[in-house]
This record gives C-alpha cells, structure tokens and sequence, in this order.
C-alpha cells in the first residue's frame, strides 16, 4: 500500500530536494526501508547497526510517535503519513 513519507530538509539531499516521497510498506519499517531502496542513503542515517532507529531519529505516524505504538513494526494504512523528525537539542 502507499504512504507518504515526509523527509526533513537536512535529508533532502537525497531526494533531490523533494520534502514528499510515496513508497510501499505495509509497516513503519517496510515504508522506511522502500524510501532507502528508493533514495539510497536513508538506512545509514536512520537505523543502527541492530537495525534499530537511532536514538536521534524520531518517526511519527500521524501524530504519534512510533516508538510510542508498536516501533518500526507499526502497521501503516494506505493513504497514511510518516515523518521523519531529526531530534533538536540546544539551550
């Protein structure tokens, strides 16, 4: 099924600019691993070596962060979006 999957503008480059990809995934992790397959360059920045997200990367179906619900195993419906959010730190 195909969701949308927002890319934050430090990703961009490796979607030639474009904030919005469509891709494939039944689940969080199978969209995430369709828009590396799509756009090479995203696992190394979003998964650890256990293939995890790392802990600087959040995604959020919808409102909702998926390490709130069930992780990359969340299930996505079509027509659904996932964002990308880089973690933000300062002071």
């Amino acid at each position: 099924m195909s969701v949308t999957v927002r890319v934050p503008t430090q990703l961009r480059t490796l979607t030639a600019g474009q904030g919005e990809i469509e891709v494939e995934g039944a689940t969080v992790g199978e969209a995430l691993k369709a828009l590396d397959a799509a756009h090479a360059g995203f696992a190394e920045r979003l998964f650890d070596d256990s293939g995890s997200l790392r802990r600087f990367v959040n995604v959020f179906l919808a409102d909702e962060d998926v390490r709130f619900l069930d992780g990359l195993k969340t299930p996505v419906a079509a027509g659904q979006t996932v964002s990308i959010v880089p973690a933000v730190a300062g002071g």
